[in-house]
């Protein structure tokens, strides 16, 4: 089961997908400390769908491809903070956790970013406590270089040098 994911970008119409991802508090413990409210998931979508007109980069739903189940998001956009960085990123839902999909998930966003641009490095950004992710980061090549706060929030960020 789920062997074969889809990365879909988001449009106008998935955003009762997103509302639905964003607004448990499980789900979101890691990403923002806590569900989002209805105008969080909002304004996150419109900045989602901005991103989105980029032809190769953005925020993608993660589809299993013979069910065509809705299994979470992920992301591959240029860092904010320091746009000569690739940033990846997803999201499972609860009854998707610990299959995998991770692995899988990671493995299609790393490809996407060798194909647009193979020199580029790639960021993850993680909550310092979500030993799970770090692993799953660390088994790619992810090396730890920040733990503190950022944005007032607790953040650790791995990086993958591709230079």
């Amino acid at each position: 089961m789920y062997n074969t994911l889809e990365l879909k970008k988001y449009i106008t119409e998935d955003f009762p997908l997103f509302r639905e991802l964003t607004k448990d508090d499980e789900i979101m413990k890691y990403i923002s400390g806590k569900g989002l409210t209805a105008e969080q998931a909002e304004k996150k979508f419109a900045s989602i769908l901005e991103i989105n007109t980029d032809p190769l980069l953005g925020y993608f739903k993660v589809i299993d491809s013979e069910s065509q189940l809705f299994l979470g998001d992920c992301k591959l956009v240029n860092y904010r903070k320091d746009p000569t960085v690739f940033e990846i990123g997803y999201l499972l839902k609860k009854e998707f956790w610990r299959r995998g999909l991770g692995t899988k998930i990671c493995e299609s966003l790393l490809a996407m970013a060798q194909n647009i641009d193979a020199n580029k490095d790639v960021i993850g950004i993680i909550y310092p406590d979500n030993a799970a992710s770090r692993q799953l980061l660390t088994k790619f090549g992810f090396q730890s270089y920040f733990v503190g706060t950022e944005d007032d929030i607790a953040t650790e960020k791995l990086i993958l040098k591709r230079t």
